[in-house]
C-alpha cells in the first residue's frame, strides 16, 4: 500500500483521538467561544483540544520533518511553507454536531504535498466508520469491526437522480435557491464535512454543495483524496482545485463535491446561479506568507 506508514499511524491517532472525543461526549460538554481562521467567533470544546494534542504529539513525533497544520494550534505560516509535506488536522469536524450529541462529527487527518492532498483518515467515533485512502492506492471504509471495504462512487450525471448531501446545521437562502436550480431527487441532512463526503463515496448520495466561504482547508484535505481515489471529485464551486501550500487557509469559494462524472456540468450549471446570488470567485490567493 502507497504511503502505508503515514496511514497506519493516522488511522491508529484518529480513533485514539476518537475514544478521547467519546469520553468527553458522555459527560456534560461546556463549549467555549473562540476567534477562528476567518475572524468569526465559533465554538470550541475541551474535547476538540485535547484530541489535537493526542494527533500533534504522534504525528510530529513520528515525522518530525513535516510540517504540521491543526485548527486548534497556532498556525505558523512562514514555517510551514518551507516543508515538503504538511499533515493538515481537524481534530473534531463537526463541533455543532458534537456539542447538540447528534453524532455527526468526525476526526481529520490529512497528509498534503506540493499543495495537493496526498492521504487521509476520516474517522466517525460516534458511528465507528473509518475511511482513508492514499494517492494511487484507492480509498477504503471500514465499519465496526468489518474488514475493510474499496469505495467507489455512483455514475448518475442526471441531477434530477441525484441525491444531495446538505448541511445539517448551516442551511442557508443561498443553498435553498442552488436547491431549487438543480431539482435534485433528494436530500440528506448531517453534519461534518467528511461524513458528507462520505456519504458520496458510499454512493448514498452522489453531490455536495456548501457555499458558505467560511470553511478551512482542514475541512477538506482528508476528505478530498478519499473522494477522489473513490472515483470522485472535489474543488471550489468555481472549478478551481483547492491547494493546502498557502498561507490563508480559508476556503473562500466554497466547496463542490460530486461523484466525479457529474462534476464539470454541476460547475457550469452552478455559474448562473452563483452569479444571481452576487457570489463571486476569489482569485488573489497566493502561495505564501501574509496573504
Amino acid at each position: 500500500m502507497l504511503l502505508e506508514k503515514e496511514l497506519q499511524l493516522a488511522r491508529l491517532t484518529a480513533i485514539k483521538a476518537g475514544k478521547e472525543i467519546l469520553e468527553h461526549y458522555a459527560r456534560e460538554i461546556v463549549a467555549e467561544e473562540k476567534l477562528g481562521a476567518d475572524n468569526f467567533s465559533e465554538p470550541v470544546t475541551i474535547a476538540d483540544r485535547h484530541a489535537s494534542r493526542i494527533i500533534v504529539d504522534q504525528l510530529s513525533a513520528a515525522f518530525p520533518d513535516d510540517a504540521i497544520l491543526s485548527e486548534e494550534e497556532i498556525d505558523d505560516s512562514a514555517d510551514r511553507l518551507l516543508k515538503k509535506r504538511v499533515w493538515v488536522i481537524d481534530p473534531i469536524d463537526g463541533t455543532a454536531g458534537f456539542i447538540k450529541k447528534d453524532g455527526d462529527f468526525s476526526v481529520h487527518i490529512g497528509l498534503a504535498e506540493g499543495g495537493e492532498a496526498l492521504a487521509g483518515v476520516v474517522f466517525m467515533p460516534f458511528h465507528n466508520v473509518l475511511y482513508y485512502a492514499s494517492k494511487g492506492g484507492g480509498a477504503f471504509a471500514v465499519h465496526g469491526e468489518n474488514e475493510p471495504v474499496r469505495l467507489a462512487v455512483s455514475d448518475k450525471t442526471d441531477f434530477g437522480t441525484m441525491n444531495l448531501a446538505l448541511t445539517r446545521n448551516h442551511y442557508s437562502e443561498k443553498m435553498a435557491k442552488i436547491i431549487a436550480a438543480f431539482q435534485f431527487a433528494s436530500q440528506v441532512r448531517r453534519g461534518s464535512v467528511g461524513l458528507k463526503i462520505g456519504l458520496i463515496a458510499e454512493q448514498a448520495c452522489d453531490i455536495y454543495i456548501h457555499p458558505s466561504p467560511r470553511t478551512k482547508i482542514w475541512d477538506t484535505c482528508a476528505p478530498q483524496i478519499i473522494l477522489e481515489e473513490a472515483g470522485g471529485k472535489l474543488t471550489d464551486l468555481f472549478g478551481s482545485p483547492m491547494r493546502y501550500d498557502i498561507a490563508d487557509v480559508q476556503n473562500h469559494n466554497g466547496i463542490l463535491a460530486t461523484n466525479g462524472v457529474s462534476h464539470e456540468n454541476a460547475v457550469e450549471h452552478l455559474r448562473p446561479v452563483l452569479k444571481a446570488l452576487g457570489r463571486h470567485q476569489k482569485t488573489d490567493r497566493k502561495k505564501g506568507p501574509g496573504v
